[in-house]
């Protein structure tokens, strides 16, 4: 006898589809069961806070003495009150519900498995022959002294590797230092630093053509990361020159200043520009950004992409590859970096009322997300602020920032974490389609055609 394993995988996530919708439903009424009007008024006062909120912390951000001082109280004591005056008067229905959203939210992303969700693509890997003279860059402050504390030296010295350590009390080019290594017959150029510093040498290694190493030695390892390789042990990635793979990533460019990660304009760009901001970050920040937000300081910025404006600005963030926005446990990753697209997120809040609408509006008019193979930023003075990974920078307006398709050859160990795939984002009328369906349906017929091609 012969069994459908399809038909019955269907069953189970039809199945999954109808309890998603069933748990999330007991997970409004339960609440509001127990706590009868009470409970509706009790979700009224939810919403309220966290507009009040919202509000609180935009006059945290833009004011100045004691009024500051108390709107970040308030912004502290409403949601801390909110979730008390819950608490208190909810009881076991306030776990209850929580718990439901908890099935709601598996339930639902198992059913939507494969029902015509899209699926993120992963990068390409290629046979790599290991490198005859590798050339290794290494900065020994990087990360917090992981060069000297995993062995990293040692470990590529042993390899077969070249290495050249940077002196810390003296600032070398490093970009003159990859080009003088190519010139002395590097067949790889790697890196154990900070996302900058990598980015700098990515860009002689795609000039050249020849592979480029990434070593995880820095403080957030964002480009490390996003290619899968292991954050907690850098000397891993050193895997690469005896049994690496490569992939191809696109690199961007923001002026002729490439960036792995991403190139930051606006108010953030502005605050990296101080010079107490390393030594005291978030002083300098209270210090500077009522006059940034209020636009009576830094320059006003217009972003132009794909076609769209984005006038004045507070911030623009544009990376290499998208970063995901629509699952909170993977905001700040990217799922590829191989799609040829710049991420483009921009940000305008002119009132408290507006930082409001960000937490309660389902698409608030103040955030721009969208992608395109360039942008264009223009500003009401001759430079523009910039922090292009990390690193402050003045650059000539207007700003056209690019992206260079499989610019960059990544030399990865074949043997690594990898990137996590996102969860499939809830679809609401797509689990309602599901779980009304009778035996296999449309949805069913397409996933299948989808997997076949």
């Amino acid at each position: 006898m012969t069994v459908d394993l399809s038909r019955w995988d269907y069953r189970g996530q039809r199945w999954a589809a109808r309890a998603a919708l069933a748990a999330a439903g007991l997970a409004v009424l339960v609440p509001l069961a127990y706590g009868g009007l009470g409970g509706v008024l009790l979700l009224v006062a939810g919403a309220a806070g966290l507009g009040l909120s919202a509000v609180a912390v935009w006059w945290t951000l833009t004011l100045r003495g004691p009024v500051r001082w108390a709107a970040a109280v308030l912004a502290l004591a409403v949601p801390a009150a909110v979730v008390a005056l819950f608490a208190a008067t909810l009881f076991w229905a306030l776990l209850a519900s929580v718990a439901l959203w908890a099935v709601a939210v598996w339930s639902g992303r198992y059913a939507l498995r494969g029902t015509g969700s899209p699926r993120v693509r992963v990068m390409r890997e290629r046979k790599a022959p290991p490198p005859q003279r590798p050339y290794l860059i290494m900065n020994p402050r990087s990360g917090g002294g992981k060069v000297v504390r995993f062995a990293l030296q040692e470990k590529a010295e042993r390899l077969g590797a070249r290495v050249i350590l940077l002196d810390p009390d003296q600032h070398q080019d490093v970009t003159a230092l990859a080009r003088k290594a190519v010139a002395d017959g590097a067949d790889l150029l790697g890196v154990a630093g900070g996302d900058g510093t990598q980015a700098l040498v990515a860009a002689v290694a795609a000039a050249y053509d020849i592979p480029f190493l990434v070593i995880s030695a820095g403080t957030r390892n964002h480009f490390a990361m996003d290619l899968g390789l292991d954050r907690e042990d850098p000397s891993t990635c050193l895997d690469a020159l005896t049994d690496g793979v490569e992939l191809r990533v696109d690199l961007g460019f923001a002026g002729g200043r490439p960036f792995v990660n991403n190139a930051s304009f606006g108010a953030y760009a502005a605050i990296v520009q101080s010079p107490g901001y390393r030594d005291d970050k978030i002083g300098t920040s209270l210090e500077l950004l009522p006059d940034l937000l209020t636009r009576q300081q830094g320059p006003r910025l217009t972003a132009r992409a794909a076609g769209t404006t984005l006038d004045a600005p507070h911030a623009v963030l544009v990376s290499n590859n998208p970063y995901r926005t629509d699952d909170p446990f993977g905001l700040g990753r990217r799922d590829r970096l191989d799609a040829a697209v710049l991420g483009v997120l921009g940000l305008r809040v002119d009132s408290a009322a507006e930082a409001a609408g960000l937490l309660l509006d389902p698409a608030p008019g103040g955030l721009t997300i969208l992608t395109a193979p360039d942008v264009i930023i223009e500003a009401d003075r001759a430079e523009i602020e910039a922090g292009i990974d990390g690193e402050a920078l003045v650059l000539p307006a207007p700003v056209h920032c690019r992206i260079t398709p499989g610019a960059l050859r990544v030399r990865v160990p074949r043997k690594r974490p990898g990137v996590p795939q996102p969860a499939p984002r809830l679809d609401w009328r797509r689990l309602r389609k599901l779980a009304a369906t009778v035996g296999r349906t449309a949805v069913h017929h397409r996933s299948r055609r989808d997997q076949d091609r």
